[in-house]
């Protein structure tokens, strides 16, 4: 199974998002992937910097839901891709963008340790893709989230 993220398969004018692109050198940079070779589960991993603080020693519930956000979309992309048979690169893969953003803080999510973020579907449709998020810090769940991913329009991305 090739280990490259989903979100290195974008085309270069829809890596700019903040969350996950590649070209915002000032993003998260977040990368997602399989987490095993059933492909039915993603995993992201992300260590938050100091600016993400909420209050000392607590990660900002914006972060979260931001992170939330880019694994989803990511996710809906890759299985997409993956249930209609085409390679995800930069020519052929599917790209989804956020129809709904739900986000459950279940306890303080702490600053300075890696979190992980995996992701499972609950709905797989050709326009629309449920996925179900939870982030884990030293093991324990956090945040549970949900994202409806919708196909993004073909009038995205294009230079208006």
């Amino acid at each position: 199974m090739t280990k490259i993220a989903f979100q290195d398969t974008y085309p270069p004018d829809l890596s700019h998002c903040y969350g996950c692109g590649k070209h915002n050198e000032n993003g998260h940079q977040l990368k997602t992937y399989w987490l095993d070779d059933q492909c039915n589960t993603t995993v992201s991993k992300y260590t938050p910097l100091a600016e993400h603080t909420a209050t000392p020693g607590f990660v900002y519930g914006g972060v979260i839901a931001s992170l939330i956000d880019c694994h989803g979309t990511a996710s809906a992309s890759a299985i997409a891709s993956k249930q209609a048979g085409r390679e995800q690169d930069a020519q052929s893969s599917i790209r989804f963008v956020t129809g709904k953003l739900e986000v459950n803080y279940l306890a303080p999510t702490p600053m300075g340790v890696e979190l992980t973020l995996t992701g499972s579907f609950s709905e797989i449709k050709e326009r629309k893709v449920i996925v179900q998020i939870e982030l884990s810090a030293h093991g324990k769940v956090c945040v549970k989230g949900e994202v409806i991913a919708v196909k993004m329009p073909d009038t995205m991305g294009k230079q208006q």
